[in-house]
């Protein structure tokens, strides 16, 4: 392993060196005797939960594999990994990798490999380098094209697995049972002190209130969100999609790390809130719920109408100013983490304010 990472222990003790990723990649490099001799690494973006590393490999005896990959490995901050424990994102996106992903018709980028230990928390996944991809910007926003493709995207995730009781089987991603709504609810309520401390200054004042209305009503909010359960990707925002891979293809979803069984709703209401801006969302906000629902409706999915659809994105629209709160004050803290929290929070409670979601709180 060269500069520009720090030293990377994988699951098993094993470390990420040349041998490591010749034996994963055996398959891939052609003649035997074919393996990788050198690597050259240097970190990526600026995830806080976890890191990313582009790994450049150089192959000898006719190797013919990738000219580079991307490793996702545990964060170097210490309370960003203790978080990452208790919320299971590790453990949840390998096994998203190991055993969902291939039945989705969700656009992800190729796995080649998949492991995590338990005991430790290490853990690592090599994926297929998407480079020159442009990833979203969640501070910019995008325009209302992007947003239609990325809706377009949301329903290739929900509708396969739409109303499918056969995912409760995977006890890693039904998560929200009543225990853990409860636990979410308190956990909520024990930051939000912290966060109004911390940003108060920056928030507009309508939107502090309306996060105080609902952190005080947050247990029976969190306990009303009914409806079918699909495979939902739990943080899907711009930054989470790679635009540009290929010609006219939709954008490819990143970080899996949040996926959970629950209300597709929840994501589209999530992602519109925020990754457009406000007088955007507000031009377009309908045209867009109504694609998703026809497209629904057109993979297979029934039994909802279209208010029911509507009263669900109106209800969800407090998701993301509940990433917010809790995110926040969960991760590493930086710069760009601030000011991405205070665009969620601002937006998403914007969006609650413009659909008067309030008023289903009761």
């Amino acid at each position: 392993m060269q500069a520009g990472a720090d030293p990377v222990t994988l699951p098993g003790g094993q470390e990420l060196s040349p041998e490591w990723i010749t034996a994963v990649l055996a398959p891939l490099l052609g003649p035997a005797g074919a393996r990788v001799v050198t690597l050259e690494a240097s970190q990526i973006g600026t995830g806080q939960m976890s890191r990313c590393v582009r790994i450049v490999p150089t192959y000898e005896g006719g190797g013919q594999g990738p000219r580079s990959l991307v490793a996702k490995l545990p964060a170097s901050d210490a309370n960003s990994r203790a978080a990452a424990a208790a919320l299971r994102c590790y453990e949840v996106e390998v096994n998203f990798y190991r055993l969902l992903a291939s039945t989705l018709a969700v656009r992800v980028p190729r796995c080649y490999h998949a492991a995590i230990d338990l005991a430790t928390n290490d853990f690592v996944l090599l994926f297929e380098d998407l480079a020159p991809a442009r990833p979203g910007d969640q501070l910019a926003g995008c325009s209302p094209d992007e947003a239609a493709a990325a809706v377009e995207e949301l329903t290739r995730l929900h509708c396969p697995r739409w109303g499918d009781a056969a995912l409760g089987r995977f006890e890693w991603l039904d998560r929200n049972t009543p225990e853990a709504l409860v636990s979410t609810a308190q956990m909520v309520a024990a930051l939000f002190p912290g966060f109004v401390e911390r940003y108060e200054g920056r928030l507009d004042d309508e939107v502090l209130a309306l996060a105080r209305v609902l952190v005080s009503k947050l247990p029976s909010y969190l306990g009303s969100r009914g409806g079918p359960q699909t495979v939902v990707h739990g943080d899907y925002r711009l930054d989470n999609l790679l635009f540009g891979t290929s010609p006219g293809a939709g954008p490819v979803v990143v970080d899996w790390q949040t996926a959970v069984r629950g209300p597709g709703m929840s994501d589209l209401s999530y992602f519109l809130g925020a990754g457009l801006l406000p007088a955007d969302r507000r031009a377009v906000e309908v045209d867009l719920v109504r694609c998703y629902y026809d497209a629904l409706r057109s993979g297979g999915v029934d039994g909802m109408t279209w208010d029911e659809c509507w009263y669900q994105y109106r209800l969800h629209s407090f998701g993301g100013l509940v990433m917010a709160i809790a995110a926040s004050m969960l991760v590493q803290r930086t710069e760009r983490g601030d000011d991405m929290f205070m665009a969620m929070a601002e937006r998403h409670g914007r969006q609650a304010l413009d659909l008067d979601a309030a008023a289903l709180l009761d």
